[in-house]
């Protein structure tokens, strides 16, 4: 009886992933940022995350949070399609100059104790930093509240189906797949993190697994430092969420990333 309980719930999950990984791709898309519009739109969510709701960095006056590695990254957004929101962001932090640091170098190179995993082993033009993933409040809620969208500077009142809803948890997981669908594009054969380990636990559950290189610390919060590469991406993921990251690369590869 227990076998069985188990076996059904496993294919409960499964059967889940498999239509998450197919309504994702009808109610959510993935965008490249590659207009000053839509770069503008990114760093407008992450003020609104990252400064007014979780205090992590100070009030801008233009509403725009911005820092150094902005100027060698490359961003995504995840956008709803029948609203036109965009539900998330997320950054690829991409040097190619040796001067060009990733923020886990300049500010965490310390937590990093496996050797083997240091960035400073890997060419420079190879490497990347996942970071500043924001989602705002609205796409986190899990209700069909009115949802009030400033993505294009209207105001449009929008309901959200039970199924769109059930998308929402997982917006998470379709920015880290569409950061991995751009560091490819880029050529970027080592990706690095630092990530809440109880994030990395729950991105490890639908077989995203981060190999974490270091202990946690406090940065913004109880993060540990994690590696991944497309080796660990692939390796591990169920075919639900395979289908999803393939329909992610698929939408990536078909945009451009210059301006």
């Amino acid at each position: 009886m227990a076998f069985i309980k188990k076996s059904w719930g496993s294919y409960q999950k499964l059967k889940e992933a498999h239509e998450i990984s197919y309504h994702f791709s009808q109610f959510l898309a993935p965008v490249i940022a590659n207009s000053h519009h839509k770069k503008q739109c990114v760093y407008g969510l992450r003020h609104n995350v990252y400064c007014e709701e979780l205090n992590f960095e100070p009030i801008k006056d233009d509403k725009q949070e911005i820092d150094e590695f902005d100027a060698f990254s490359e961003y995504c957004l995840i956008q709803h399609v029948h609203s036109e929101a965009f539900a998330g962001t997320v950054r690829v932090v991409s040097p190619m100059k040796e001067g060009e640091l990733l923020p886990i170098e300049k500010y965490c190179m310390n937590t990093i104790t496996d050797d083997n995993f240091s960035p400073t082993n890997f060419k420079r033009a190879e490497i990347c930093e996942i970071s500043r993933l924001a989602v705002p409040a609205a796409f986190r809620r899990r209700k069909a509240d009115h949802f009030i969208g400033a993505a294009t500077g209207n105001i449009n009142k929008f309901i959200y189906s039970e199924t769109e809803l059930r998308c929402f948890p997982f917006i998470a997981v379709g920015l880290y797949f569409s950061a991995a669908a751009l560091a490819l594009k880029l050529d970027k054969k080592h990706a690095f993190v630092m990530m809440e380990p109880r994030l990395a636990k729950s991105m490890g559950y639908v077989g995203i697994k981060f190999k974490q290189i270091g202990p946690v610390v406090d940065y913004h919060g109880k993060r540990a430092p994690y590696y991944i590469n497309a080796d660990l991406l692939y390796s591990n993921l169920s075919k639900g969420f395979k289908v999803m990251l393939e329909n992610i690369q698929e939408h990536i590869d078909g945009q451009k990333i210059e301006l």
